[in-house]
């Protein structure tokens, strides 16, 4: 098989992926996350069953372990949180007509640093960002509530996402074997080898950044919580779970933050500084000790590539859209890199002389 149709069979398989995620996005969500819990508990599965436990037992144990975890912490902590982010809302414009305000004081001191021209653009400038805060916050709260699940959607995403993900960890191991079976021969070491590269990514997708976005989110909320910053675990919690994008989460968290510390301690209070290190430090610790640990360099993807995927994903497919579209964007990643290898082990690449029939290189 040539480069050309090996190249074209890849680009082939993730366009008609693309193209079936179109057509079934609106059924598609139990179906995601029943997957995506299947992939992050299987190691788990494979542990138990070590130890001599049947397939269908470890599946179960381990299963219910964690629903009953995920669903005790929502009792315990949702209704809090929603009264949080409620407030949060609502607050929003308040703060940011006294931020305005401290703004609009603060204008002869900035006349006498900056110049009045410049003081006068700063003032605009910050005017014009916190009522684009509070319009976006809007436009999101809007989208939330007209995009929101009915219960009969809610009752079926609780009921088929938990069997979703008994069915596929219980039969996990035969559809591996299946899908190998199912590879030819003669390209079978290098079908796996795109495979494994996939599989470390994903991993790295699933498992590393979710560990470190959940990391971010009890850490955030803990930490405002504890400096009794208004709204402090909903703002955490925002920081936190927004991380999946480079800079975002903690840019918002910084901003809301800092933004209502200075309104509800005082500009010159010692608190603003405390709020601000909590950030500083943690974006520290989360580059240099966090990610590098758990996710390493397994996802490998450009900053600007994976928030282009979350935009196109999410304008395609909603929701849903959102949740594929860093796992997507890194199985793009793995076969754009292979499919860079192929063409530089080619002759179109290396030329007639030196790649002789690299053209139609198999592996």
């Amino acid at each position: 098989m040539n480069l050309r149709n090996q190249v074209l069979i890849w680009i082939g398989f993730f366009a008609a992926l693309i193209l079936a995620l179109w057509i079934f996005r609106g059924i598609l969500l139990p179906f995601v996350v029943g997957a995506a819990l299947a992939y992050l508990l299987n190691p788990l599965v494979s542990q138990l069953q070590k130890w001599r436990i049947n397939r269908a037992w470890a599946t179960g144990i381990v299963l219910l372990s964690v629903v009953t975890i995920i669903i005790s912490i929502f009792l315990m902590v949702l209704p809090l949180v929603v009264r949080q982010v409620i407030g949060l809302i609502q607050g929003l414009p308040g703060y940011a007509a006294e931020l305005e305000t401290l703004v609009r004081r603060w204008a002869p001191e900035l006349n006498q640093w900056l110049g009045p021209e410049r003081a006068a653009q700063v003032e605009r400038s910050v005017s014009d960002m916190l009522g684009q805060l509070v319009g976006l916050i809007g436009v999101v709260t809007t989208e939330i509530v007209n995009s929101s699940m009915t219960v009969i959607s809610v009752i079926g995403f609780t009921i088929f996402t938990p069997v979703v993900a008994f069915y596929l960890l219980l039969d996990w191991d035969g559809m591996v074997r299946g899908l190998h079976e199912l590879l030819p021969r003669r390209y079978r070491g290098e079908i796996l080898g795109i495979l494994r590269e996939i599989d470390s990514s994903m991993a790295g997708v699933i498992r590393g950044q979710g560990g470190v976005l959940l990391i971010d989110a009890v850490y955030y909320a803990t930490a405002l919580t504890v400096v009794q910053l208004n709204f402090g675990l909903a703002v955490g919690l925002i920081a936190g779970f927004l991380s999946f994008i480079p800079y975002v989460g903690f840019g918002v968290g910084l901003a809301l933050s800092v933004g209502i510390a200075i309104v509800q301690f005082g500009p010159g209070s010692w608190m603003v500084a405390v709020v601000l290190g909590l950030f500083l430090v943690w974006q520290f610790i989360e580059g240099n000790i966090l990610y590098p640990k758990l996710v390493g360099g397994s996802i490998n993807i450009n900053p600007v590539w994976l928030m282009f995927a979350l935009l196109a994903f999410g304008a395609l497919f909603g929701f849903v859209g959102l949740l594929l579209a860093v796992p997507l964007a890194a199985i793009g990643g793995v076969l754009v890199r292979y499919g860079v290898r192929k063409y530089k082990a080619s002759s179109l690449y290396l030329g007639p002389t030196q790649g002789g029939s690299g053209g139609d290189v198999a592996s």
